[in-house]
This record gives C-alpha cells, sequence and structure tokens, in this order.
C-alpha cells in the first residue's frame, strides 16, 4: 500500500476535471500486450497492441525477455492515451491483468533478472515433475491422505491422495532455476534474490524496486498459495534451497492501491464477463483454454485436478473459481497458419464448414502436453489419419474440432467434479470469433454459450475491478448492465422438450480422437 507509481490522476475538484474520466486498463498476455481506455459505458475509447515474441531456446523451452515485457508495457499505454485523445490527468485509476504462473527472478539492489521469464508453457521440469509424482515420497505421502480420507471422508483429503504435479504451476520450474542457475543461488544465499510473475516484475519496476508484492489471485496460481487458508506459504518440498528461497522474497498477498489494481488475467476475464454467480461458467479460448466456473465462498476440491483458484477479492469477500485447461488452443492454430495451411484465420471457420467431416483425421493439441482430465506433460501433438485424398480443409476442420473437444472434456469434467448446477456460459479470447468452435461447442455441451461483442474479456476486468475500487463504477449489478452479447450460440438437435444430446455423427469422431489421444501419451522419453 502506499506505492508511488507514476501514474497520478487528478482530483475531481482540480483544474480541467470538467472532462470525462475514464480508466486505463493493460493486459499482458502470452502472445501480445494491449491497452484500452475505457468511458463510463464501459466502451473502449483508446488502444494499442504490441506482439509478446516468445523464445524458444530449446525443445520444450519456453521464455520471454523481461525487459520487453516492460518497453511493451510502457509503449502500449502511452499509445492508448494518444489513440483515446485524452490527458494522463483524466485516467482515474489503472487495471492490470497477466498471464500466470510466468516468473523469473532478479538482482533485488540492481533490478536486473537473472534470467529470461519461464513460462507457464514450458516444460523443462517435466522430468523432475515425472519423477516426484512417481517416487516413494508421493506414494507414501497419497497413502497417508487416502487412509485420513477414509477416517474423515473430507473430499480435500482424498483430493490430496490423488494429486499429480503440473509443469503449469511455477513450484517445480522454479526448482529448474534455483538447480540450474548458479547466478540464483548465490543470490538466495546473499538474500539477495528477488522472484516474482509477471505482476511482480511490473509492479517492482513501476515503483523503482520500493514494492516487491503480488496478488490474491495471481498468487493463488502459482502452486505456493494455499487457497483454501488464503495465505502465501512455505512449501517443503525437501529442498534446503527450496524454503530459503521463500523466505527471502517474503511475498505480500495484499496489495492494492487507490490508483493501482492489480489481477490474474483469467479472473480477469471471469470478471469481465460478471460471471459473479454461483455456477457461472467462462470459457476463454486465446493461446490456451480455460474453463473456469464460479464455486462461491469456498474453494472446490478437485480429485481430476481441477485448481481451487482465488478469483478476487474486495473488501472482505472472497470469491473462488474452479479451473481447468487446455493449454495450445490458439498455439495450434497459429501453427497451422504459420505451415500456411490458410492465409487469413478469419478464413478457418469457412474451411472447416467446406467439407462434411475431417476425412477421418484427427489432431492432438498438445504442443505443452496434455492438461485436465489427463494430466501428461510429456504427451506430443500429432495428426493422425492422413490420407492421400486429405486436403488442407480436412486439417483445418479436425484442428478446429480439436478445440471444441478439448472444450467437451474440460465441461464434462467440471460437472462431475463440482456438483454444480451450470447457471451460463460466456465465452471469449480470440479463438473465439471463430464460428465453428462456438457452435460445434454448443453442440457437444448441448448448451447455449454466449460470445461478447469485444472477445478480449481480460482487459475489461481489470479495468472493472480498478474501476469499482475508485468509485467510476459503484456495483456489480452496475456492471452486469453494461455486459454486451455479439452472438448466443444454441446447441442442434435440440428436442421440443428442451432435451438436447450430441448430434450422433460426432460419437464415432470422438471415439478416434481419444484413441489418438491416447497414442500421443507419454511420447516424449526422459
Amino acid at each position: 500500500r502506499g506505492a508511488k507509481v507514476e501514474l497520478q490522476p487528478q482530483s475531481n475538484n482540480s483544474p480541467g476535471s470538467d472532462k470525462e474520466n475514464f480508466i486505463l486498463s493493460v493486459d499482458v498476455g502470452t502472445t501480445s500486450i494491449r491497452c484500452h481506455v475505457y468511458d463510463k459505458e464501459a466502451k473502449i475509447q483508446g488502444a494499442c497492441t504490441t506482439k509478446v515474441v516468445p523464445l524458444y531456446p530449446e525443445v520444450g523451452y519456453v521464455e520471454m525477455d523481461p525487459d520487453a515485457i516492460w518497453k511493451g508495457f510502457v509503449t502500449v499505454v502511452k499509445g492508448a492515451v494518444q489513440d483515446a485523445g485524452v490527458q494522463m490527468r483524466q485516467i482515474d485509476a489503472l487495471g492490470i491483468s497477466t498471464q500466470r504462473g510466468t516468473f523469473t527472478t532478479w538482482d533485488r539492489r540492481t533490478g536486473v533478472p537473472f534470467h529470461n521469464f519461464i513460462s507457464w508453457q514450458d516444460r523443462r521440469a517435466a522430468n523432475l515433475v515425472k519423477s516426484w509424482n512417481s517416487s516413494c515420497t508421493m506414494k507414501a505421502i497419497k497413502g497417508v491422505m487416502k487412509m485420513l480420507y477414509c477416517v474423515t471422508r473430507q473430499k480435500r483429503m482424498l483430493a490430496a491422495s490423488l494429486i499429480t504435479f503440473s509443469t503449469q504451476h511455477v513450484t517445480f520450474r522454479l526448482v529448474w532455476a534455483l538447480t540450474n542457475y548458479k547466478q540464483v543461488r548465490q543470490a538466495v544465499a546473499e538474500g539477495n534474490c528477488c522472484f516474482g510473475t509477471i505482476d511482480t516484475w511490473l509492479l517492482f519496476k513501476l515503483t523503482k524496486g520500493e514494492v516487491h508484492a503480488t496478488d490474491y489471485s495471481n498468487a493463488s496460481s502459482t502452486g505456493i498459495f494455499d487457497s483454501y487458508q488464503v495465505w502465501c506459504k512455505c512449501i517443503d518440498i525437501f529442498s534446503k534451497f527450496w524454503c530459503e528461497f521463500f523466505f527471502v522474497i517474503s511475498v505480500l498477498c495484499d496489495f492494492f492501491t487507490d490508483v493501482l489494481e492489480w489481477m490474474a488475467d483469467q479472473q480477469a476475464a471471469v470478471f469481465g464477463e460478471c460471471c459473479f454467480d454461483v455456477g457461472d461458467v467462462k470459457i476463454t479460448m486465446g493461446t490456451g483454454t480455460f474453463m473456469d466456473i464460479n464455486t462461491g465462498s469456498k474453494p472446490h476440491t478437485s480429485a481430476a485436478g481441477l485448481y481451487p483458484l482465488v478469483g478476487w477479492k474486495i473488501g472482505s469477500e472472497v470469491v473462488y473459481l474452479a479451473e481447468g485447461n487446455s493449454a495450445d488452443t490458439g498455439t495450434a492454430i497459429k501453427w497451422a497458419q504459420e505451415l500456411e495451411l490458410f492465409s487469413d484465420v478469419r478464413d478457418t471457420s469457412s474451411m472447416a464448414c467446406s467439407v462434411s467431416d475431417s476425412d477421418g483425421v484427427c489432431f492432438v493439441p498438445s504442443f505443452s502436453g496434455l492438461q485436465v482430465p489427463l494430466n501428461d506433460p510429456k504427451a506430443c501433438a500429432s495428426l493422425m489419419g492422413l490420407k492421400p485424398s486429405t486436403t488442407k480443409s480436412h486439417l483445418v476442420r479436425a484442428i478446429l474440432e480439436s478445440v471444441a473437444f478439448r472444450n467437451k472434456q474440460l465441461y464434462e469434467t467440471m460437472l462431475r467434479e463440482t456438483n454444480i448446477p451450470i447457471t451460463k456460459i460466456r465465452m471469449d479470447g480470440g479463438v473465439s470469433s471463430n464460428d465453428f468452435v462456438m457452435q460445434l461447442t454448443a453442440d457437444l455441451l448441448g448448451r447455449k454459450v454466449a460470445r461478447p461483442q469485444n472477445c478480449e474479456m481480460s482487459c475489461l476486468g481489470a479495468a472493472f475491478i480498478a474501476g469499482l475500487g475508485v468509485g467510476f463504477w459503484k456495483t456489480k449489478e452496475e456492471l452486469k448492465k453494461l455486459q454486451s452479447t455479439d452472438e448466443a450460440f444454441l446447441p442442434k438437435g435440440t428436442s421440443k422438450s428442451g432435451a438436447h444430446s450430441p448430434s450422433q455423427e460426432y460419437i464415432p469422431v470422438l471415439q478416434s480422437w481419444e484413441r489418438a489421444i491416447q497414442r500421443s501419451m507419454n511420447w516424449y522419453k526422459p
């Protein structure tokens, strides 16, 4: 609290207060950094976007340049304000949403990073994850937890007995960094090592090194945060460096100012979609697919890998989400474009509809392994069932179908796990602009799915939370009235009674795709 940021809003009583005021919001994503200037009606009055260039130094490694992230952040803020034709003193608050689980470490005194950001998509710790998942220690822990579950019947004990580590959470990638970067180990020993996800890094830069902090939503996505007790803790995974490291960094999980509000990107998208009620579901299809359900005031305990997150904390209210994800949605489509299967991503929907089926081709979207409910970081991406008759349109259809198939997997896992009645489903992210994916998802889920006019909800959610913080908007009910829907997709094959069953034509296609998934699993060997 009380951080000195470079953005200083002007009081409504000061000169120039007769001019309209705005909310500035930045979303630091996996492939782009964008900034929007929002008016009172939540309309975008100015915008600026720059690309994030991922780095692939080795197979399975995904990194980002910290200095490039910072420069991109400054560029889009200046560009959006200029595009809106407003002055900085007209900005009431700044909201920032960031990708999660991407981290770096840096010198506390100089602020110079020891290494690039290690992305949430990175799989360098896959061998370490696999060794821990199969270790005698983990088997013993699971056995104890299973016995405790039999005694207490607490679902949390059952979840602990089935836990499977993943490369997506920060924990094991951080252990890898501590093991492989000598300068990090030395800085830890000297008490001079800062750790942070992108939000922490930007805050450190904005405050010229005065504040080293994160927020609830980002912290709860790392694997270093107890969502049940709502506090950061040292997780002892039997590593001396681990405990020393987290004692040194002293993460603060309650940082908000009247000017600056932070939020993790997926939680921000949930907030931007106004999924404020228990049972509301948000599906973001961007670089990856992230499906979140509002579970209310209690975190959900999952036995299949759904992750309990803090959605947001406003005053004393803490709202929780349960999340499942598929890491390579937009990544797969971008890959197909680079192979020149199509020139314009907007053509993919019509290409998929130009053929009656995929000609038996199945695509497994797992460049970064397979997540919930399969949880296999060693899985590979693959195309199966190719024939001489296979065309570009068949390949594109197979890729788009795989996105909807993963949506179905995540949705069925969520239904089975949470046992919460679904109240509504809203979809956003760049891939949601694809009508073929939207319609097929509605068909497979058997539910109406709605798409907003502006598919980039993380930016809007960060703006909403910042606007509420300074009274720009008063209540969440006011925000609901600002919500807009571009189009609603209804499932085909709905009977007069309202019942729905997925199209029979897709049953054999799904079965073939599931066989392809099994053959793609555990592909990469240590």
